[in-house]
């Protein structure tokens, strides 16, 4: 992400406005990142609410508990599904949005690391833009622990903080992408479903740092974050929308 030169390159920004299900929205994200390789797109931004979907971890997969896990996970009307990325279980449904971030780099491996501390710092900006008291950084007994989640404190109890935003990232050579799940609202149901899924894999967290920007800042919507974090983007990139058709899903 370290651009020189003068003037802002150009993002192109598709709204998915409907889910196209949780293993096909996650697998889209994939076959972007292919064609952003290969020439076929250029910077792109894929923003989507999704279907309630619990991403487990490969490591996951190798645990006994794994199919108790995922079972719990449909139980709890989620659908479970295994990212290629590593970290460990996060879930989300409706309530959040996610955020594909799709850029062909012929150097995509020498920024991967920047990326994280760059996004973290990017919807972290986006957050307090909206009232939330936004950090990066993981805290402690975090569900899918990353160094460069970002929190929220509550204004109310600043012991209380809770994971806001999850981060995983896929880079290929000539390309990559950056996925971030930014949790808004309804966060009971993902509390829940995480209860049982870790419960079932035998990893231990704090389910009190499952939340949503909501619980901070009461009547927060997804909306109101999204185009937050648009904002924050127009500040560095030059935004242009398209359609979701245009992709051609």
């Amino acid at each position: 992400m370290h651009h020189t030169g003068t003037g802002l390159r150009t993002l192109t920004v598709v709204r998915q406005d409907v889910s196209l299900g949780a293993g096909r929205d996650l697998e889209f994200g994939l076959e972007l990142l292919a064609r952003a390789r290969s020439g076929g797109i250029g910077p792109t931004l894929r923003l989507y609410r999704p279907a309630p979907t619990v991403a487990f971890g490969q490591r996951d997969t190798r645990l006994p508990g794994f199919e108790a896990a995922a079972q719990a996970c449909r139980d709890n009307g989620f659908e479970p599904l295994v990212r290629r990325a590593g970290g460990r279980a996060a879930a989300y449904h409706q309530g959040t949005l996610v955020v594909d971030h799709i850029e062909p780099d012929a150097d995509a491996v020498a920024g991967s690391k920047a990326r994280f501390g760059y996004f973290g710092g990017l919807f972290a900006e986006a957050l307090r833009s909206v009232g939330v008291q936004a950090a990066v950084g993981e805290i402690p007994g975090e569900y899918c622990p990353g160094e460069y989640s970002v929190h929220g404190t509550d204004p109310a109890d600043s012991s209380r903080r809770v994971k806001l935003v999850g981060t995983a990232q896929r880079v290929v050579s000539g390309g990559w992408l950056f996925s971030s799940v930014i949790v808004v609202e309804d966060s009971a149901p993902i509390r829940k479903v995480l209860t049982d899924s870790y419960a079932a894999l035998g990893l231990d967290w704090d389910p009190a740092t499952a939340g949503a920007a909501n619980d901070l800042v009461p009547g927060l919507g997804v909306d109101a974050v999204e185009q937050a974090l648009l904002q924050t983007y127009a500040g560095h990139a030059t935004l242009e929308t398209a359609s979701f058709s245009s992709l051609g899903a």
